[in-house]
């Protein structure tokens, strides 16, 4: 009887368990892919993109000049979300967290940056679409290799 008592309670354990991880980070997974394919999401994404991002990341994508170089004032300029920028070089959560929490968020409240949130502004289902349109602009070949970081 004792032995059943455990292994009833293993089983409720490992079922609360994969519900949890399932709820928290499988889902989660779903919902952070970036569908560049998808035109009505693309379309979207675009609008918004021209309404929140264009006015610093530029209007096709292209960034502040000199993006790599510090200003006076210790921050970056905004850098290209295009093919000459590093945006492809991180994965869709990790674009999902900073423009949803800002880039102090990810790298630490100590770190000078202009880069905000815009979780009062986007849904999260808007802030897809904007990484959606961005990694529709990048060339088949970056957002092969964007989808298979993703993999990992």
């Amino acid at each position: 009887m004792e032995r059943r008592s455990l292994l009833f309670a293993g089983a409720v354990v490992a079922i609360a368990g994969s519900s949890f991880f399932w709820s928290f980070s499988g889902k989660s997974v779903v919902a952070l892919s970036l569908n560049s394919g998808d035109q009505k999401m693309v379309s979207l994404g675009s609008k918004k993109y021209q309404q929140y991002c264009a006015s610093c990341h530029g209007v096709n994508l292209e960034g502040q000049p000199n993006w790599q170089t510090r200003l006076e004032n210790g921050r970056l300029p905004a850098p290209p979300h295009d093919k000459s920028g590093h945006t492809w070089h991180h994965t869709d959560a990790l674009l999902f967290k900073i423009t949803k929490q800002g880039t102090k968020a990810v790298v630490g409240d100590d770190y000078e940056t202009d880069m905000r949130g815009f979780s009062a502004e986007l849904s999260d289902d808007q802030i897809i679409a904007v990484l959606s349109y961005i990694k529709s602009t990048w060339p088949a070949e970056i957002r092969k290799r964007h989808d298979q970081m993703n993999k990992r």
